[in-house]
């Protein structure tokens, strides 16, 4: 699904089991211990969470400088009016793009536009997923008396986060799209994200901004499922080989 983004994943391997023998609340009438164990829980939970979304953002920024020249030539491709249309030609033509007459796109020409907007849709997303993906793992944990949760069961957590992440993010999914083809439908070229903003709200009304939720979502929960089953499988497997 992501590929890119396993450099944040972080290790979190250590869970607390509350049973009869180590709960703090067992038997236990102190007020102060009780808050205290709740508030150093929360705030556990919060950096955890902190530590994902920043960690995610990080990967997003690297990982975009990959995949955005990709989906750019990849939505030349589709868009083409060649019914054949070549690769290398597309690559080549995007290369020689000229709009903006920025620094980078006088050296880049048209292959990374819509970088910005890319990470203001991957950014976004990514801060929902893995932190809600971490969450539900966690609760599936304490569900089960903090036993592990398994690959099949995180694949689910992956999936679930993953159709909540690209539900929300699907607008600017949209304005990203619109703003790497580089022109509306009557060849008129963007000026920028405001612009494609503007006149797709003016034009085609709110809802075109939610255009594609149905297979974005489809689509992203299922490859969360594949990718994170496959991850937590594979580093079930090498964790006890690495010790």
């Amino acid at each position: 699904m992501k590929p890119f983004l396993l450099n944040y994943y972080d290790d979190y391997e250590s869970r607390q089991i509350i049973n009869n023998n180590n709960d703090p609340f067992n038997g236990n009438d102190d007020t102060s211990s009780m808050w205290l164990f709740a508030s150093a829980t929360t705030a556990l939970i919060g950096y955890q969470s902190l530590c994902h979304m920043l960690a995610a953002s990080m990967g997003e920024v690297a990982a975009c400088l990959v995949r955005v020249p990709t989906e750019v030539v990849k939505a030349k491709l589709q868009t083409s009016n060649n019914p054949s249309p070549k690769l290398w030609e597309t690559v080549q033509a995007v290369f020689q793009e000229r709009h903006g007459g920025s620094l980078l796109t006088n050296v880049t020409g048209g292959l990374y536009r819509g970088y910005g907007i890319t990470l203001f849709r991957e950014i976004p997303f990514a801060m929902i997923q893995f932190p809600l993906y971490e969450q539900l793992k966690l609760m599936i944990a304490s569900w089960q008396y903090g036993d592990a949760v398994s690959p099949l069961q995180a694949a689910a957590c992956g999936s679930l986060s993953g159709a909540i992440a690209g539900a929300l993010t699907t607008p600017l999914d949209v304005l990203k799209t619109r703003l790497q083809l580089g022109q509306d439908k009557d060849n008129v070229p963007y000026k920028g994200v405001r612009d494609v903003f503007t006149r797709t709200v003016n034009n085609e009304g709110y809802g075109a901004l939610w255009r594609g939720l149905q297979p974005r979502v489809f689509w992203i929960s299922i490859g969360g499922f594949v990718f994170f089953g496959a991850y937590e499988t594979a580093r079930s497997c090498i964790q006890p080989v690495l010790g």
